[in-house]
């Protein structure tokens, strides 16, 4: 059987369209594209309630929630306020190396959070989220390695603001 060119032309979009729609019917989507809140409406205007409102896991908390559909306010117009622990990072080694270096690192981070109405009433008691990575070291290259830990740190924050959300979100689906 001859394919003549026409064919092969049409052969690569017709599949990759074909693929789209497979991956659409089967529920595919990318993280972070869930369309809309997570949280119930009456849950989608939050004060966030921090001992460093301006530190990385507060505005990543806050850039993480935004994205989720809630709208951060006054603590007077707030219908819940998330009260937001300090950030506790931890880098432990896994393993040494024939040198008696670390080969191997766990790093872990986490906070505590628990959420309040707009009356101050605990809604939710205070729950601990945390994350963890193991990262390998090279102890020739320490510049490297302590620039692969900020990164890491960066990512580590977004996993806690993404736990912490869902949490909530779980939360909030069973107290209606």
């Amino acid at each position: 059987m001859l394919i003549n060119r026409s064919d092969k032309r049409l052969t690569r979009p017709l599949a990759i369209v074909l693929l789209c729609l497979g991956l659409g019917a089967c529920g595919f989507q990318l993280r972070g594209t869930g369309g809309g809140s997570a949280l119930p409406a009456e849950w989608r205007s939050m004060y966030l309630a921090s001992n460093d409102p301006n530190g990385e896991l507060s505005r990543i908390v806050e850039s993480t929630f935004s994205a989720s559909g809630i709208i951060w306010v006054d603590r007077a117009e707030a219908q819940h306020i998330l009260r937001l622990g300090p950030e506790t990072f931890i880098q432990r080694n896994l393993s040494v190396n024939a040198q008696a270096r670390a080969a191997e690192f766990d790093l872990q981070m986490s906070a505590d959070f628990m959420v309040f109405d707009s009356t101050k009433t605990l809604v939710m008691e205070r729950s601990t989220a945390s994350v963890n990575k193991q990262m390998e070291n090279d102890p020739q290259n320490v510049v490297g390695k302590a620039e692969e830990v900020r990164v890491l740190r960066e990512e580590l924050r977004r996993e806690l603001a993404g736990q912490i959300l869902r949490r909530i979100s779980f939360f909030a689906a069973n107290v209606e």
